[in-house]
């Protein structure tokens, strides 16, 4: 079935399409610079999973109802384990910090897109994206959170 997109879902979806790539690359960036090998094996999943994300906006801009499926979706980690100094602790902070703050911004414009979508197949994929990009916030959270980067008073 081919799907057909107004101006407005085809210029929120170009957005979209600029977030995720920008999401894809600052996770992949990142897993390289991070000392904790759970941080970086959690970047790789949150990298694998925007790129999933871009796919499903590339797919619905050729006009094609996007696979909103999971499967396959682990991204390879790199090999690192460094003891953690203080120093080391401050730049993972400072990662994480980043991705949440990224994290929080794209949620917010899945949020927007949602309540212009005139098209229930576009609102569906973009309440999945909004959903998993509210679990990565979460999942971003709790690593800082346990791990005394987040203090939550």
């Amino acid at each position: 079935m081919q799907i057909q997109l107004s101006q407005k879902e085809r210029m929120f979806l170009e957005d979209g399409k600029i977030q995720e790539e920008i999401c894809v690359e600052k996770y992949k960036k990142y897993s390289q610079q991070t000392q904790d090998p759970q941080l970086n094996q959690l970047f790789n999943k949150l990298s694998g999973e925007e790129q999933h994300h871009l796919n499903i906006i590339n797919e619905l801009l050729q006009g094609k109802e996007p696979n909103l499926s999971h499967a396959n979706l682990t991204q390879q980690p790199s090999s690192q384990s460094t003891p953690k100094a203080a120093a080391n602790i401050q730049q993972d902070k400072m990662l994480c910090s980043d991705l949440l703050s990224t994290e929080k911004y794209v949620s917010g414009t899945y949020d927007i897109d949602i309540f212009e979508s005139a098209n229930p197949v576009v609102r569906q994929a973009m309440q999945h994206i909004q959903e998993d990009e509210q679990k990565h916030g979460e999942e971003l959270f709790n690593y800082m959170n346990s791990h005394g980067m987040y203090d939550v008073k």
